[in-house]
This record gives C-alpha cells, structure tokens and sequence, in this order.
C-alpha cells in the first residue's frame, strides 16, 4: 500500500514508519522535521517536510496514497490545536483527493463511559487531561461528519517502547482488562493492522497491553 503519515517524526509515528516500512509498504512521511528524523533509508521512504495547516501541502501529500494514519501530537494544555484544525485539514483534503481510510490517534477521554456520555465528559475525568481530551472529542466529531472510513483509536498512557504483538481492544468503549498504558509500537502494530482487517470501521477503539 501506498501510506501517508502525519506526525510521523513523534513517538507513535516514528514506529508506524518503520512497521510499515517493514511490511513492505510505501511511506510518505510527513512533518516539519522530517529530514532531522533517523529514519530506516530505503526507496520506499519519501520524506515530505510541510505544515499540518497548508492546504496545498496536505492535499500534495494525501492524493494518490490508498490510505491515511495520523499520530498527531502536542502539548496537553489546549493551547496547542494541531490534534483538531489539523485534523480538519488532513480530511478537506482527502476529500478533495478521493482518498477514503484514515485511522488516527486519540486518547482514552472519547470513549463511552456508559450509553450516554463520554468519559472526558464525566466529572470525574481528570483535571489535567480535560483540556487534551476535548481536543481529541473535536477530532472524532470532525471525524464522524467527514463520510470517510475512519478508524480512531483511543490509547491511555503511551509507553515509549517497541511492539510486543500483545494488546488488547474493544470497540467504542475501553477494553477489559484494561491496564492504561500501551507500548507504542504495539500502537502501531494495531493501526497497520487494521488497515488490512477493517475490523473496526467508523469505530472509536480503546487498547491496552
């Protein structure tokens, strides 16, 4: 498959990139630090620096590719908005190229807590990841409006190690048993993953190691 990946140079991007490299696959990585990355050099890597909120620069990254994988990041606080307008970005301009697959990275917050509500959206849901967490919420909207066939998966804590094959999901709410951290590799072998299986299409999905 040919794949574009944004936020390729953070913690889960930088593991999608070299699995999917492994795999076989076609990769455009794509960042504004992209060419400081230590990346696996083969002719199936592109490296494409450009700006999440440049249309022409998305839409120049997006078309011809048979699918989309997101791990956009940023800081937690809400100040940072990269996770939402560039979100909205990212599925303009699949629109506009005919590409429909996207699975993305959100955070545990946009679950079901129960039939009716979110549990970002409980009042319990903690204090220091409301901000991000809503962040995430507005993705999914924007998501769920879009018409396209997207996957968001929904990680806790992401621990900075490699794959390790086992994991657990659950679609929409958060999987049982759920230990709240997932290897970031792991992350990504779930993503690669789904775009073969399409298991969990038009799904929220929570994992866990």
């Amino acid at each position: 498959m040919k794949l574009i990946i944004f936020g390729a140079t953070g913690l889960v991007g930088k593991q999608l990139v070299q699995q999917a490299l492994f795999n076989g696959n076609h990769v455009k990585a794509f960042g504004r630090n992209v060419y400081t990355t230590d990346y696996l050099q083969t002719e199936n890597l592109q490296l494409v620096q450009g700006a999440l909120f440049d249309e022409g620069e998305v839409y120049n990254a997006i078309k011809d590719c048979d699918a989309v994988l997101s791990a956009i990041g940023g800081s937690i606080d809400g100040t940072d908005k990269a996770r939402t307008l560039g979100m909205k970005n990212i599925i303009k301009q699949m629109q506009k190229a005919g590409v429909k697959r996207i699975i993305g990275v959100g955070g545990l917050g946009v679950l079901n807590a129960d039939e009716n509500s979110l549990l970002v959206d409980k009042d319990d849901y903690p204090a220091e990841y409301k901000a991000v967490g809503m962040e995430h919420k507005k993705a999914y909207e924007l998501l769920n409006e879009s018409g396209l066939d997207w996957t968001f998966v929904c990680p806790p804590n992401i621990i900075d190690a490699g794959p390790t094959g086992h994991f657990t999901t659950n679609a929409d709410y958060p999987p049982e048993p759920n230990n709240y951290k997932i290897n970031a590799g792991d992350l990504a072998m779930f993503m690669l993953n789904e775009l073969g299986k399409n298991e969990y299409i038009k799904k929220r999905v929570g994992i866990s190691n």
